[in-house]
């Protein structure tokens, strides 16, 4: 599932293409044969978009929005295969029958396919979504002590915490791994367990990792002075991480262990991440 760099570029690009301008709308999967649930929403929203003017793109966690004119806001959640695609000849590259919704500028358009959400939302209902996520460590108006104030009520340890968009906006499995790796911090510890200037540092970490993320357009998490010399965007595959999805610890060699936690599988370096002992 694309995590909040990903969102967030994908905002920023999609500003510089379309922000400003009026633009067409439309579904060919929304109006295709038996059209499942969420193509109908977006086929919905298409009609209802058509040729208005898309004022403001914002990102919020791993939640996109696009608000038109009218007050209406076209709410977009990719989920585990939702993707948008960018099309600068649209009329020479029509959409695909797969396409959910095509917001066309004219000389740019953007595809959107496979998302779980792509639906309207007037503004309570944008209110109640927002309201329910976590500080968003890539906006310029999150606030951390949010973050702390949501660790310390919860007994669940740090990296089921991390998974919770109501603690944290847009963190997903590949930075809780790699955020909690450098750290250092085991990821069983109790959230509301860790030390403030803990709490500090992986929100420092997450929104250094986040904003590397959001410019590179991939996640790299390994520092430039143990990338070995290679240049960090030059790294290739699982030598862009330090522990995740990986058989061994990419700083000390020693080997990665992996859990199920939360739906997804965490995976953390017991040497470098070592549980607290019990008088801690």
């Amino acid at each position: 599932m694309p995590e909040g760099h990903t969102i967030h570029r994908l905002a920023r690009c999609q500003r510089a293409d379309l922000q400003g301008r009026v633009v067409t709308t439309s579904s060919p999967q929304g109006t295709g044969d038996a059209p499942v649930r969420a193509s109908l929403a977006a086929a919905r929203a298409a009609q209802e978009l058509d040729g208005r003017r898309l004022e403001r793109i914002d990102a919020y966690g791993k939640h996109l929005l696009q608000r038109y004119e009218g007050d209406l806001t076209l709410h977009v959640h990719l989920g585990l295969f939702g993707r948008f695609v960018r099309r600068p000849h649209p009329d020479a590259t029509p959409p695909r029958p797969t396409c959910r919704l095509r917001v066309d500028a004219g000389d740019v358009a953007w595809d959107l396919s496979g998302a779980v959400a792509s639906t309207l939302l007037e503004p309570p209902e944008e209110d109640a979504l927002l309201a329910r996520l976590g500080p968003d460590p890539l906006r310029a108006d999150a606030d951390p002590a949010r973050f702390t104030a949501a660790l310390v009520r919860r007994r669940i340890s740090i990296a089921a915490a991390l998974m919770d968009q109501s603690v944290l906006a847009g963190v997903g499995n590949v930075y809780r791994a790699e955020s909690l790796f450098a750290v250092g911090l085991d990821p069983f510890t109790p959230a509301r367990d860790l030390t403030p200037d803990e709490v500090t540092e992986l929100w420092d970490v997450l929104t250094a990792q986040l904003r590397d993320g959001e410019r590179a357009g991939k996640i790299v998490t390994v520092p430039a002075d143990e990338a070995g010399g290679v240049p960090r965007s030059k790294l290739r595959g699982r030598d862009r991480v330090q522990v995740y999805r990986r058989d061994t610890c990419r700083r000390c060699g020693g080997p990665v262990r992996q859990q199920p936690l939360t739906g997804r599988t965490l995976w953390w370096c017991p040497a470098c991440q070592p549980a607290r002992s019990s008088e801690s």
